[in-house]
């Protein structure tokens, strides 16, 4: 009895062992083919390959850092973000976690977030104090903060600029609008004295061509015993 016992405890700590064992191995062998899109600039694909790593091991620091590669490189840098920092808090290579934060300065440097790119490179160098990259781009980055201050505000400045010309551009939309609607009304105004005229002037040249035509007809009366037809020439 004690040996069926002693048996079945094997084959689960295999199993479970066996199963661990699949787990990782399929978990590298989707970061290696991600990987291998990845060199061949096929970032949407090797995206989805790293994305398929973390839904079998969702704590794996490196398909992270991957997926955070992929989606810089499409642009999609906050959410790039997103994924260097979950890698930062699980990466226990010191060189690693030093690259990771390297690229969140780079980002937050491109978006001209000076504060935070610094306190990022500063991460980065904690890490590995001998790069040299890292540290020219702290140092570049402490200049451009420092003319980014000189100049106003850098990036804030300019999305305040950027709303006052949209607010602009809306506000000059609607005074065009309004000289439309106000030439609209300025030519109705000025046709309508013109149609009235033409009435008018109507009126009175039938008036007058009645007039005419009684007189004629007065006149015709006398030379014959029957008298014409009238026939309107125009449409007055």
């Amino acid at each position: 009895m004690k040996g069926l016992i002693k048996y079945i405890l094997i084959i689960l700590l295999c199993t479970i062992f066996g199963a661990e064992n699949i787990k990782a191995q399929n978990d590298r062998q989707l970061i290696r083919s991600g990987n291998k899109l990845y060199r061949q600039q096929n970032y949407p694909k090797s995206e989805i390959e790293y994305r398929k790593a973390l839904s079998v091991n969702s704590q794996n620091a490196q398909a992270l850092y991957n997926l955070g590669c992929a989606l810089m490189m499409q642009q999609k840098d906050s959410v790039a973000i997103v994924q260097y920092q979950q890698a930062g808090k699980l990466e226990k290579s010191k060189i690693r976690k030093a690259k990771v934060f390297h690229n969140i300065g780079w980002i937050c440097q491109k978006h001209q977030m000076y504060g935070e790119a610094i306190e990022a490179y500063k991460e980065s160098l904690r890490n590995n104090p001998n790069d040299n990259e890292t540290r020219y781009n702290l140092a570049l980055c402490k200049l451009q903060q420092k003319n980014q201050k000189k100049n106003g505000g850098g990036q804030n400045n300019k999305n305040q600029k950027d709303k006052n010309k949209d607010k602009n551009q809306d506000k000059q939309k609607q005074k065009d609008k309004q000289n439309k609607q106000q030439n609209k009304q300025q030519d109705q105004q000025n046709k309508q004295p013109k149609d009235g005229m033409r009435k008018e002037t109507a009126e009175q040249l039938l008036n007058a061509a009645m007039q005419q035509e009684n007189a004629t007809q007065q006149r015709m009366k006398k030379a014959m015993q029957q008298p014409p037809s009238r026939k309107l020439q125009h449409n007055w």
